[in-house]
């Protein structure tokens, strides 16, 4: 596990299955459209309901290199940070 403090605010990087984590957020590198249809977008969706991407996508679409927060659904943590890594065309630098 690595861990970054900046002032009040620490981050974790963790390794295991994100959708057991009990912590204030995850983040779900995810389309520009914000569909979690496949890959971790999916367990996190089908671990935590409908409701997070039903959230997320009323407040899509987004651009690439922004993200947006939803709550967590059924998981354990408090909010999932959608971050949008590629389109839904899956390219990554438009």
């Amino acid at each position: 596990m690595n861990n970054l403090k900046i002032k009040y605010t620490e981050i974790r990087v963790i390794k295991g299955d994100i959708t057991t984590l009990k912590v204030d957020a995850i983040v779900n590198a995810a389309n520009n459209h914000l569909v979690m249809g496949g890959g971790v977008a999916f367990a996190i969706k089908k671990k935590g309901g409908k409701v997070i991407e039903e959230e997320a996508t009323r407040q899509g679409p987004i651009e690439v290199g922004e993200a947006i927060s939803t709550t967590a659904g059924a998981l354990p943590c408090k909010f999932v940070i959608h971050a949008a890594t590629m389109g839904l065309d899956f390219k990554t630098d438009e």
